[in-house]
């Protein structure tokens, strides 16, 4: 039998392949191009992540120049270079920005220095307070001795001053990034019509169309949403203005520049932030004071959106106030502060893109413009019976 089994002479025997078990052929190159594709995403994602701050800044320049590009394109128009022409526009965004930022710190320092001046007597105010609610026995004296040969408050010294060169290094590297943000800017806006050409040179005429077509729908919208916002920003930081002037609140052009700028430029929530700073000054000098102020911003901002800003918006963008907050919370939530800075532009952009895009038809069926009344009818009716 064990014979038998055996192939006889001049019978094929099986092939070597199938008769041993190896490696197949495919399979070291397999693992070779595997492994080299992984070395590619991981050196493509060292350089992305090395990159990403270069990135960041490039998008706040690209948005920061289609904000700009109508003015340049304006005076370009006629007949200025547009170099210089976004020269003046860097420096007029410079001069307001170095006006906001020492008004608001002139309010600042002021305000700063009376209370470390009134600081006794706050303390002093609310320790009585504490022992004639509480019926406790503080004795300010003690209090301030215990603060100030604490160790904790030593601690705190010593680690305020181990920071200063860390605090250093973080104010030369945001300037350094403001300085990238606005060269890149000037750049994107000064040579605009040439950054257009080179992109589209690489394209066939069809798509070089539709890329002309996206970039100017990205200028005008980006553009006249800021500027709007900007003139909003203007109206409304003089009529708070005149308002602080004729109550006597202290710092009435620093205050009433916060509050056009931040009510027009933080969505939703911007109007209460804005009008928090200005009625705690006031509460300082009188309670009533702040009272009005409370009323004037509460009425204005009515308003505002009833009548003044369907009226400037009307030839721009005009972004649904839960749009513009759903926009700033995932731009904060994808990139931080400056996914909250760029969220706005980038949404009107986009709301741009669609407005150009896609069809609308007309709503012709009554029940989405007025509510259904059927279902009360057959209630009344089912009492009835």
């Amino acid at each position: 039998m064990e014979g038998s089994s055996r192939p006889q002479a001049g019978q094929p025997g099986p092939p070597e392949s199938s008769a041993r078990s190896g490696m197949p052929r495919w399979l070291p190159h397999a693992l070779v191009m595997a492994l080299a594709l992984l070395a590619c995403y991981q050196l493509a994602s060292w350089a992305f992540h090395q990159v990403i701050g270069l990135l960041i800044d490039l998008l706040i320049a690209f948005f920061g120049a289609l904000a700009i590009e109508p003015a340049v394109d304006w005076m370009a128009a006629r007949g200025m270079r547009r170099g210089m022409a976004t020269g003046l526009v860097f420096l007029a965004v410079m001069v307001a920005t170095v006006s906001f930022v020492v008004l608001l710190g002139s309010l600042l320092v002021d305000q700063v220095t009376t209370i470390g001046q009134n600081l006794p007597k706050y303390v002093d105010d609310v320790v009585v307070w504490i022992n004639g609610t509480f019926h406790a026995s503080l004795d300010v004296g003690k209090l301030q001795e215990n603060v100030l040969h604490s160790d904790w408050l030593r601690k705190y010294a010593q680690n305020s001053a181990g920071n200063v060169w860390g605090l250093s290094a973080t104010v030369l590297g945001g300037l350094f990034q403001l300085f990238t943000v606005a060269l890149f800017t000037f750049y994107f806006a000064a040579d605009g019509p040439r950054l257009r050409r080179a992109l589209c040179s690489v394209l066939p005429p069809a798509r070089q169309a539709e890329v002309l077509r996206a970039w100017e729908i990205a200028v005008a919208k980006t553009g006249g949403y800021l500027y709007s916002r900007a003139l909003m920003a203007l109206i409304s930081g003089i009529a708070h203005y005149v308002l602080l002037q004729v109550l006597g609140v202290p710092y009435a052009p620093a205050l009433a520049l916060w509050v056009g700028l931040v009510s027009q430029f933080v969505p939703t929530v911007g109007t209460y932030i804005a009008g928090a700073l200005p009625t705690l000054i006031a509460f300082t000098e009188d309670p009533w004071d702040a009272v009005w102020v409370v009323g004037f911003v509460v009425v204005y901002q009515q308003f505002e959106n009833y009548v003044l800003q369907p009226r400037i918006t009307a030839r721009t963008v005009d972004i649904h106030p839960a749009v513009a907050f759903g926009s700033v919370v995932a731009g904060t939530a994808l990139l931080g502060a400056v996914g909250a800075l760029v969220a706005i532009p980038a949404t009107a952009t986009l709301q741009g893109f669609l407005g150009a895009y896609v069809k609308r038809y007309a709503v012709t069926d009554p029940r989405a413009h007025s509510p259904q009344r059927r279902p009360l009818v057959w209630f009344r009716r089912r009492r009835r019976g």
